[in-house]
C-alpha cells in the first residue's frame, strides 16, 4: 500500500501538466490581499533530485520537464517556483506541489500537507519547514475532511493520489463530494493518470454526475518507454478560478506538439 515513491516519476509530463495548473491557480489566488488556505492530501516528499538514481532509472524527467521547461516564460508562476527551488537547492532540484505552493504563497497563508509514507513524510517535513507548513503523518483524505472548512475559508485543495490502491478510483468521488459540501467555496483539484486500461473512466463519469459544473482538462503524450502504461494526465477542477481556461487551452496546444 505504501510502496509508491514519486522520485521515480518526478518532473515527468504529468507533473508538468499538474504543476502548471496548480501554479497558475495559486498565482491567481494571491493577487488579492486576503489570506488563503492550501490543503494537499498526498504531498510526497516535496523536493526531488532529478540526478538521483531513481529518477535517472526511469528517464521520465528527461522526457518531461527537461523538454517542457521552455514552454513557460520566466514570468510564469511555474517557472518562478522552479527557479526559486533551484536557486536554493541546486540545478537538479525539482519542486513537488508542496514546494510550488510554498514558493508562491505568502506568510499570511496557511499550508496543510499530508503524507502517509514514513520516509516520504520525514523528507516532506524537512523540505517544507522554511514555509511554515503544517505536515501530517495521516491519511490525507480523512485529514482534509476533518480540517475543512478551514480558516481562512478562501483557498484550495489538491488531491493527488498515486492510485496504487485500485479502490481509490471508487472512493475518491465520494470524498470529493463530501469535501465540496463541507467547503463549498473552496477550489478543489483532483489529478488522475490516464492509463491504457482506462481505470479513470468510471471515476470521471461519477464525478461528472456529482459535479456537472466541474472543469475537466486532459492532455495526452507518448509513453515514456516501451511498456509504460501512462498515456496522459487529467485534472478535475471544482470552482476553478477565472482565466484558468486560458492556461488549459495553451497546455493543450503544447502537448499536442509532442505527437
Amino acid at each position: 500500500m505504501l510502496s509508491y515513491q514519486h522520485l521515480y516519476h518526478a518532473g515527468n509530463l504529468a507533473d508538468v501538466h499538474k504543476h502548471a495548473l496548480l501554479a497558475t491557480t495559486l498565482d491567481y489566488l494571491t493577487r488579492k490581499d486576503k489570506p488563503l488556505t492550501y490543503v494537499e492530501t498526498h504531498a510526497g516528499r516535496g523536493l526531488y533530485d532529478l540526478t538521483a538514481p531513481e529518477a535517472m532509472k526511469t528517464g521520465e524527467a528527461a522526457k518531461g520537464i527537461a523538454i517542457a521547461a521552455n514552454w513557460f516564460p520566466a514570468t510564469h508562476p511555474y517557472s518562478r517556483a522552479l527557479a526559486a527551488t533551484r536557486d536554493q537547492r541546486g540545478p537538479a532540484a525539482y519542486p513537488g506541489s508542496p514546494l510550488i505552493a510554498g514558493h508562491l504563497l505568502r506568510e499570511t497563508d496557511s499550508i496543510h500537507l499530508c503524507e502517509l509514507h514514513p520516509q516520504e513524510h520525514a523528507a516532506l517535513e524537512y523540505a517544507s519547514a522554511p514555509f511554515g507548513a503544517k505536515v501530517y503523518h495521516e491519511d490525507g483524505l480523512a485529514k482534509a475532511l476533518s480540517i475543512c472548512p478551514p480558516t481562512p475559508r478562501r483557498g484550495m485543495a489538491l488531491i493527488d493520489p498515486s492510485y496504487e490502491v485500485k479502490t481509490d478510483y471508487e472512493t475518491i468521488p465520494r470524498v470529493v463530494g463530501q469535501l465540496h459540501r463541507k467547503w463549498n467555496v473552496g477550489i478543489i483539484y483532483l489529478w488522475y493518470p490516464i492509463l491504457r486500461e482506462g481505470y479513470h473512466k468510471p471515476m470521471l463519469a461519477e464525478l461528472r454526475a456529482i459535479q456537472p459544473e466541474a472543469l475537466v482538462h486532459e492532455v495526452r503524450f507518448p509513453p515514456v518507454r516501451d511498456g509504460h502504461r501512462m498515456e496522459g494526465s487529467g485534472m478535475v477542477m471544482i470552482n476553478p478560478p477565472f482565466g484558468i481556461e486560458t492556461e488549459t487551452k495553451r497546455l493543450t496546444g503544447l502537448f499536442r506538439k509532442l505527437g
